[in-house]
């Protein structure tokens, strides 16, 4: 690590405020954080009042958290047929962006979507003009971040797919989110080794530049490799293994990012510090 420390965390809670994120956050001993600005099932935004806001930064201010992230809602889909889902698609993403700049975190991870009922082509094109939108609605220096997907039907979100929609989008503002579970699920990958770690890096390197990865979704898979069905499971306990998070650690070109853990963790209660534990444990 060159004596840079590792961003490692997960998704926590910030029911009650803001601010109980920092506190769920130390609790599990993760120094970067992922919430939710928002109710993710619901198209409604309520935004983080100035009281909110100010008890937060205090306490993010105060701790060894040193990266938020917020994650948009689950309806969002710049790729759908629907009209009216695409507006409020890109409305919502306006929203929670708008809450990431509030508070001053890194950016929005969001799904990039499914193109069912509309052709690949056009659907893209709708991804890339949503994406600008949202941008120029909300001016500032927060990320609007792509994640891939678990795949399977007439789903968005390959890494070929998020190198399309990243040159044409062309903001120094888009990042990239990479998902282990999500590329398992969807073929990408079919065992985490040095070798094909290292081939997954330079395939997204020419995709759209390493250095625009910013956060690793840590998620080990409860189903099978190319299932198509998104199931996060606990490090080590699920298809890929602790062999592969091993060989993801040791891959000095994923080192800085943020690994930001999705698991169920061992008491069903979301990441939690066993997870974290056995998670930096690989990097050794």
């Amino acid at each position: 690590m060159s004596g840079k420390e590792l961003l490692i965390g997960g998704h926590v809670s910030a029911a009650g405020g803001l601010k109980n994120a920092i506190n769920n956050a130390e609790a599990i001993g993760a120094n970067a954080i992922q919430v939710f600005g928002s109710s993710p099932q619901t198209w409604a935004v309520r935004m983080p009042s100035d009281v909110d806001v100010e008890a937060y930064k205090k306490r993010l201010h105060a701790s060894n958290v040193k990266q938020v992230y917020l994650h948009a809602a689950y309806l969002v889909n710049l790729a759908s047929a629907s009209d009216i889902i695409y507006l409020r698609s890109v409305q919502s993403l306006i929203d929670h962006l708008k809450i990431s700049e509030k508070i001053g975190a890194e950016g929005l991870i969001f799904h990039v979507g499914s193109s069912k009922g509309i052709a690949r082509d056009k659907a893209l094109l709708q991804e890339i003009e949503g994406m600008k939108k949202v941008l120029e609605s909300v001016p500032g220096r927060a990320h609007l971040i792509m994640e891939n997907t678990a795949g399977g039907g007439e789903k968005i979100g390959s890494i070929e797919d998020i190198g399309f929609l990243f040159k044409k989008t062309n903001s120094r503002r888009v990042k990239v989110c990479f998902d282990t579970a999500h590329a398992f699920e969807a073929g990408l990958v079919k065992e985490y080794t040095k070798e094909t770690v290292s081939k997954l890096c330079d395939e997204m390197d020419a995709a759209f530049g390493i250095e625009n990865l910013v956060a690793i979704h840590t998620n080990d898979s409860k189903t099978v490799y190319e299932s198509h069905h998104d199931q996060h499971q606990n490090i080590g306990e699920g298809y890929i293994g602790i062999a592969g998070f091993r060989a993801l650690a040791r891959e000095k070109r994923l080192c800085d990012k943020a690994w930001l853990l999705e698991v169920p963790g061992f008491a069903d209660e979301g990441p939690d510090k066993k997870n974290i534990d056995i998670l930096r444990s690989c990097f050794g």
